[in-house]
């Protein structure tokens, strides 16, 4: 059974830093290109950031320069470091993997992130 188990949310003010973290279990981890998507109330689920396996990264271009995706495959995690937080960050964050022969796509349950202004 897949499990893609999300941590780290919660509330920060303007200016703050947040670090997720997604474990995942079920997958081969190496074949599959992780990500982070984001969904803020009223508005479609966004591409946050994505890793592959060989370290290629790609960033909506909201968060760049203040956000990094980073993997563990010994541990078969990603995070993604938050900084400099601002309210329009605010929104459910949910880990996903991709595999990347089949594209079959697995997701967290999602963690809170609350920036207050």
């Amino acid at each position: 059974q897949v499990q893609l188990v999300e941590s780290g949310g919660g509330l920060v003010q303007a200016g703050g830093s947040l670090r997720l973290s997604c474990a995942a279990s079920g997958i081969s981890f190496s074949t599959n290109v992780m990500g982070w998507y984001r969904q803020a109330p009223g508005k479609q689920r966004e591409l946050v950031a994505t890793s592959t396996i060989g370290g290629w990264t790609n960033y909506v271009n909201s968060v760049k320069g203040r956000f990094t995706i980073s993997r563990d495959n010994a541990k078969s995690t990603v995070y993604l470091q938050m900084n400099s937080l601002t309210p329009e960050d605010t929104a459910v964050y949910y880990c996903n993997a991709q595999n990347i022969a089949t594209h079959r796509n697995y997701w967290g349950q999602g963690t809170q992130v609350t920036v207050s202004s």
